[in-house]
């Protein structure tokens, strides 16, 4: 297995410097749907991973954001993001990532997320523990929700029906506060170790969790729905966090799902 990890995590570092090279001199975009992009950036980057994964595994499925992979019958599956963060990218906002998974018959055995602009590889194997640069992470320590920095994201498709707003305000309001970075997969990565507290998010897609999911857990945090349900990469939702403040932010999220809040939405003033 450690083969898996090691090729990843080399994919990941040579895709990131496909990124780096269109984002140091800026590049287009275009529209997948009214407000998803994609640019020229994300379909280099993914290029070069399938060839990578293609060449290294030749039967292994390989599920990529951008439609480029090879999905086949196998036992693995990789889940490849080959940019994470595509609208931070495009508008030169410093946030975003490869990301890489593999999956085992329905089982996540190895994931790694790389941000190339600090040149920092988280890593997770099975079993083994979750690192950066090689160095063992752990989650935090918070025991308390009241003592924790959440971070979650809001989609850029059809957004209008997007809930998250009132779980926003909710968790903002009895947390030390709720970061929005724009990438998912350095959200969950600094949920495993310990920059943050805790992540939720609705509506992402497998390549978008996946590593991040087995990086949490393989940290010691905890993994599920925001209903407390058995995690799931194809789930409606996810909460992973350092397991101390599970339980806790679980009982908020179902306020809040039954359309009970423990602080008032602000009134506007008039005039």
């Amino acid at each position: 297995m450690a083969s898996y990890l090691e090729t990843a995590a080399g994919v990941a570092r040579e895709a990131g410097a496909v990124l780096m090279n269109y984002f140091q001199r800026g590049v287009g975009f275009e529209l997948k749907g009214a407000f998803d992009l994609v640019t020229e950036a994300d379909k280099a980057s993914e290029k070069l991973v399938v060839e990578r994964l293609s060449s290294y595994f030749p039967s292994h499925s390989i599920a990529a954001e951008e439609g480029g992979g090879g999905e086949k019958p196998s036992e693995y599956r990789w889940y490849v993001d080959p940019l994470d963060g595509t609208t931070n990218f495009a508008h030169g906002f410093p946030m975003f990532n490869v990301t890489l998974a593999l999956e085992r018959s329905g089982q996540l055995i190895a994931g790694v997320i790389f941000d190339p602009l600090r040149d920092e590889m988280f890593a997770a194997e099975r079993g083994s523990g979750s690192y950066c640069n090689n160095h063992r992470i752990r989650v935090s320590d918070a025991p308390r929700l009241e003592d924790s920095l959440l971070a979650t994201g809001f989609p850029a498709f059809k957004r209008h029906l997007n809930l998250n707003v009132h779980f926003f305000h909710q968790v903002a309001m009895v947390t030390h506060g709720v970061r929005r970075g724009g990438s998912a997969a350095l959200d969950l990565a600094y949920t495993a170790c310990g920059r943050l507290d805790g992540f939720w998010e609705f509506g992402l897609k497998p390549w978008d969790q996946a590593a991040g999911i087995l990086m949490v857990e393989e940290a010691g945090g905890r993994c599920s729905g925001m209903k407390g349900e058995p995690v799931d990469v194809h789930g409606k939702h996810l909460f992973a966090s350092n397991g101390g403040i599970h339980s806790q932010a679980l009982e908020l999220f179902g306020e809040v799902f039954e359309g009970r809040y423990r602080v008032p939405l602000p009134q506007l003033n008039a005039g």
